[in-house]
């Protein structure tokens, strides 16, 4: 699903190569912008107090318990000095050992940029940052620390400030009044071979494409293979889970209920759906259909149980027995938090309101085939995991221990088929640049019949919530207008699967982009830049994110792995109880075959190493790929050894089973 985290706790401590705040992004005209005393400028972070320090503003989340501060220095050895140096002012006794310092490519108007992330124990449950921006001899300095909790939930009001910063006198690159080129075959040469490059330095064995302009697809087809064993050749009709990408599909269904009257956006979504709960009452009727799927109701990322909790037995009907125990954490349009359970939770009553008596997962799966996908011609879009993989298939791939890519396991990916509207649909690049065409052409079909008023399907498009300067999330669809032109799009993200899609309603351009790699994630943003660099004639960038993120990559890699023993320490793995449970996610067995131990959960198996932390604790760590480096902290609690996950807002207890 869209950025798929296992743990965001895992996340922050893999040595990410970019700013928590990494954003395309540039200041809104109306927005408030400040002096930072450095010569830079930026918007302040919305809902966060603020204060002169000695010279530095200093920002506070509400929750009190995380700032973001901006420390000036006038010279510095290098990057990582002047982030020490910051520290330094900001606060004396800080003496966090570092992870790590990278020095990514510098863009809006900076000479340098350099992003320090910082050791942590999993236990600590913190995020800590430093990046350091240089304009001359001046450095303006970024320092992030908090508890990742509030980081987390708070990430989008970071993109929206530090998003802004950037020297004063400079004018970011505008494509505004631009007309874009024509996508003639030199013009998709430079795309495809752009693409293999990237292919080839990031190790994704296969990738769908297509590019759609003037109301057609212009190309279309596949790059590389369907294993990274061979396979077969990846071609327009090959199949790839798109994840997330069925959100906005699930919307678009909602849209034609809303065209026949059967519900109302702005509509209680207990009056179409009376069984639908949260976690208190209050909660529960403040939700109206739009809330469902915009990912501002305040209702934290809860993807834990179905993760790890999952089997072939768990009904559609779980989404709505999860969300029931579920309340926000911030409030209604306060921030972006993203929520796969509501975004479910929407698509199954949609077909539920057409066929009311059957199962709701069956309903929705004939309402999606029966509205959506047969209108649209998509033949091959089906949620049906034996009809996609029957023949031409991409298959799923990840890093493991040794850094190398290697085939996933596609088990794992069944844990998404319960919660589908949220993102267990099979497409391909054909039938997905079908899907962008009706997004092109506002709900108008090929033969000039509606598949659904361009009302309500523009109203998926509508600015809910911010997710960085300029851009917003709205239903199932998310907006970028920080380039001077409005960019919709959506992600998607599950095991050894990242797909992106993209329009351009102004210039009548749409392109899409399947992986069947985790590490087609970083290809995605690169891709898009070298789109619009083709398009719009833009600053030549894309080779060198390109050049800098297989560079990067490899370091932040190399890193990730210090004190991780494979096999695992022997002692800590046969000191494990065999079996433990957690309420919510189920049991966890510790099994042994020859050298190599496994944790079992109801979703899948992983290969299990150890990792010991400094502050002397130890956790297991998996080693599967796709979900290498993820931790689980070992400990003991009233006398029952006990596995800990630590994931952004949430902390599970697996607790052993001793009888």
């Amino acid at each position: 699903m869209k950025r798929f985290a296992i743990a965001a706790s895992v996340l922050l401590a893999t040595a990410s190569p970019l700013p928590l705040f990494a954003q395309e992004a540039a200041p809104a005209a109306t927005a408030e912008m400040l002096d930072t005393g450095t010569g830079a400028r930026m918007a302040p972070i919305p809902g966060w107090s603020r204060e002169m320090r000695d010279g530095m503003i200093v920002f506070t989340a509400p929750e009190g318990d995380a700032t973001a501060a901006i420390v000036g220095v006038d010279k510095a050895e290098d990057g990582a000095a002047a982030v020490a140096a910051g520290w330094a002012k900001l606060d004396p006794d800080f003496s966090r050992e570092v992870l790590i310092a990278q020095d990514p490519p510098a863009r809006d108007g900076w000479d340098q940029i350099t992003v320090v992330n910082y050791k942590s124990s999993p236990e600590e449950k913190l995020a800590v940052q430093g990046i350091g921006l240089r304009k001359g001899d001046t450095w303006t300095v970024v320092l992030i620390n908090g508890a990742l909790a509030t980081v987390a939930k708070r990430g989008a009001q970071l993109n929206q400030a530090f998003g802004s910063l950037r020297p004063t006198d400079f004018e970011r690159e505008s494509f505004a009044g631009r007309e874009a080129k024509e996508l003639t075959s030199e013009r998709i040469a430079e795309l495809t071979d752009f693409l293999t490059r990237a292919m080839d330095g990031l190790e994704i064995p296969g990738v769908g494409l297509a590019l759609v302009q003037d109301d057609r697809i212009v190309w279309e087809g596949g790059l590389g293979t369907t294993d990274h064993a061979g396979g077969q050749p990846v071609d327009e009709n090959t199949s790839f889970m798109v994840a997330s990408n069925t959100k906005g599909m699930a919307t678009l269904l909602l849209s034609t209920l809303v065209d026949e009257g059967k519900l109302a956006w702005d509509q209680k979504v207990t009056e179409v759906y009376p069984e639908f709960r949260l976690g208190s009452a209050e909660t529960t009727d403040s939700v109206l259909v739009e809330h469902l799927i915009c990912a501002c109701t305040g209702l934290p990322r809860k993807d834990m149980q179905w993760v790890m909790n999952t089997s072939s037995d768990t009904p559609a009907s779980d989404t709505f027995v999860q969300l029931a125990a579920t309340e926000p954490t911030s409030g209604f349009g306060e921030v972006f938090q993203y929520n796969n359970l509501m975004a479910s939770a929407a698509g199954y009553i949609g077909g539920h309101l057409i066929y009311p008596d059957m199962e709701i997962g069956a309903a929705f799966d004939r309402a999606m085939d029966e509205r959506i996908f047969e209108p649209l011609a998509m033949t091959r879009t089906t949620f049906d995991y034996t009809a996609a993989m029957d023949d031409n298939w991409a298959r799923p791939h990840a890093r493991g221990f040794s850094g190398n890519v290697e085939t996933a396991p596609m088990d794992w990916n069944y844990m998404v088929r319960p919660y589908r509207p949220a993102g267990g649909v099979w497409s391909t690049s054909h039938d997905m640049a079908l899907y962008a065409l009706n997004e092109l052409r506002e709900g108008t079909l090929a033969d000039g019949t509606d598949l659904v008023s361009a009302e309500n399907l523009l109203k998926r498009r509508e600015r809910y919530v911010p997710i960085g300067e300029d851009s917003w999330y709205g239903m199932g669809l998310m907006e970028s207008a920080n380039l001077g032109k409005s960019i919709y799009f959506h992600g998607g993200s599950l095991i050894g699967y990242k797909s992106n899609f993209w329009f351009i309603p102004e210039d009548g351009v749409a392109a899409v982009l399947l992986t069947n790699s985790d590490t087609g994630q970083a290809l995605l943003g690169l891709f898009q830049r070298k789109l619009l660099e083709v398009l719009y004639d833009g600053d030549e960038e894309a080779e060198e994110n390109l050049a800098a993120a297989v560079k990067l990559g490899a370091e932040a890699r190399e890193k990730g792995r210090e004190g991780i023993i494979e096999k695992g320490d022997p002692e800590v793995l046969a000191a494990l109880a065999p079996r433990y449970v957690n309420p919510e996610l189920g049991p966890l067995t510790i099994s042994r075959e020859g050298d190599t131990y496994y944790g079992t959960v109801t979703s899948g198996r992983t290969a299990i190493g150890t990792k010991a932390n400094d502050d002397g604790t130890t956790s297991i760590i998996m080693m599967t790929p796709g979900f290498f480096g993820f931790p689980l902290v070992i400990g003991e609690a009233e006398g029952k050894r006990t596995l800990k996950l630590i994931d952004a807002q949430h902390e599970y207890v697996f607790v052993e089973e001793t009888s």
